[in-house]
């Protein structure tokens, strides 16, 4: 478990690390480059850099924490990586059913992976499932995501690199909008983003924004017509704060 600056959870629990580039999103990975610092370091975890690596050891940690938290699943990876078989998948599953008091957050750009397992996987209220989706190319991932039997279904717009169109937001609890951040970041257009904001007014599905990224995230900040948009789902007999 690590302490997370992501302002859309409170930790990152990686029993999976590495990936590989699958959409135009992950032109500039941050967690490509974490693991390269990381390896760099001697840190054994990343001793294969951003290979994709399965995590035993990890498994045992949710079991330890002693309040309940908002968890990001695989920071550094994607669970429905092809590499991660199965059996790991259904491993990790297990894990947080047997910490309901732990909400999951998990997110992928594999959708089509997740729907082919979703039938051999088991949907606690606690996991909350979610797809990437950076331009209006991608946006096939909701419906995939829309297919599942996830109790809670959420999408991160982030980096958002191009507009969304025609956006169907049915069944969706929750979005995360975002810009790129870092030297050579893609601009975020505000068009974009209250486009996707309308619309989940519209669906009425929780909306959050992340950042607007740039150069200089932290000057450029999360200011949304003149306000911080925090929303995010019910959290069902979940008490976290």
């Amino acid at each position: 478990m690590a302490i997370s600056n992501i302002e859309w959870t409170e930790v990152t629990w990686n029993p999976t690390t590495g990936c590989t580039k699958i959409s135009s999103g992950c032109k500039y990975c941050y967690a490509e480059t974490m693991s390269k610092r990381l390896h760099a370091m001697g840190v054994e975890k990343y001793k294969d850099g951003f290979k994709v690596r399965m995590h035993s050891d990890v498994l045992k940690a949710p079991y330890r924490w002693k309040k309940p938290k908002l968890v990001f699943v695989n920071s550094m990876s994607d669970l429905f990586h092809n590499n991660v078989p199965l059996e790991f998948i259904q491993r990790v599953f297990q894990v947080m059913h047997e910490n309901p008091q732990h909400v999951f957050q998990i997110l992928t750009k594999r959708a089509d992976r997740l729907l082919v397992l979703d039938a051999n996987l088991k949907w606690t209220h606690n996991i909350w499932m979610g797809v990437s989706v950076e331009n209006d190319s991608l946006k096939n991932r909701i419906e995939l995501l829309r297919k599942t039997k996830a109790r809670i279904k959420f999408i991160s717009f982030e980096p958002l690199i191009g507009p969304v169109n025609n956006l169907d937001l049915n069944e969706i609890d929750w979005v995360i909008v975002g810009g790129e951040s870092g030297r050579d970041s893609r601009p975020l257009n505000s068009e974009w983003v209250t486009d996707i904001q309308r619309e989940c007014t519209r669906f009425g599905s929780a909306f959050f924004f992340k950042q607007w990224g740039g150069r200089n995230k932290k000057a450029n900040g999360r200011i949304l017509n003149g306000r911080t948009y925090d929303e995010m789902p019910e959290l069902e007999n979940i008490s976290l704060f």
